[in-house]
């Protein structure tokens, strides 16, 4: 049940994807910016549907964690993710600075639920804490990997596109403060991952008693 469910729900967001790809890659404020965002994205896009096809599958919930972060960054792809239109949300939080990336960065943590997931399904960690630390450990490591192509497009593209790319807005902490963001959101995640293991534990248990 579970399985047909999950195949209409990843094709229905890969569809959408596609969608709001094709319509974003119309015209975007910057064309370099654009590609270098979408560069980072693609990939994920391709290594998840290859993933389909060798017989690697998640749960419905895990595509959808991880669309978010696929979404996120086109629509910041097309804009730029300072130029997001953000202003309410800025607003009603009294944000000095436009925070869209911030939430990209939270999103990048969501990917620890489907790592875990996959962990567990093959039995490559004995239990939850463990699959837990490692998704944790890979979340990190690719934030730090990311900040790093970031200051390497920074020095290396046309300065204008170079900083729309880096995103810091002027804040001299902007690469620690993602990661951070990137390591809450996978905290949050690996929690979700914890929350829902031990309610389908829960259920089994009263089913059998």
């Amino acid at each position: 049940m579970e399985n047909n469910y999950s195949k209409k729900v990843s094709a229905t967001l890969l569809a959408i994807y596609v969608v709001l790809f094709s319509i974003l890659a119309i015209n975007p404020f910057d064309r370099s910016v654009w590609f270098a965002e979408n560069m980072t994205i693609i990939p994920i896009v391709v290594f998840l549907i290859i993933l389909w096809f060798r017989g690697v599958r998640f749960s419905s919930l895990s595509y959808v964690l991880m669309s978010v972060l696929i979404f996120m960054h086109t629509i910041g792809g097309h804009y730029t993710f300072e130029r997001v239109p953000f202003d309410a949300v800025s607003q009603a939080f009294g944000f000095a600075r436009n925070n869209y990336d911030r939430i990209g960065h939270f999103a990048v943590g969501f990917y620890a639920f489907p790592i875990m997931e996959y962990l567990r399904s093959r039995s490559i960690v004995k239990t939850k804490i463990q699959a837990g630390f490692f998704a944790l450990c890979i979340i990190i490591s690719v934030a730090a990997v990311y900040e790093l192509f970031e200051w390497w497009y920074a020095v290396n593209s046309d300065p204008t596109a170079g900083l729309a790319v880096l995103g810091s807005q002027g804040d001299i902490w902007d690469a620690q403060k993602d990661m951070l963001s990137d390591t809450l959101g996978g905290i949050f995640a690996v929690l979700l991952f914890f929350g829902i293991s031990n309610r389908k534990s829960n259920l089994i248990q009263a089913d059998r008693s």
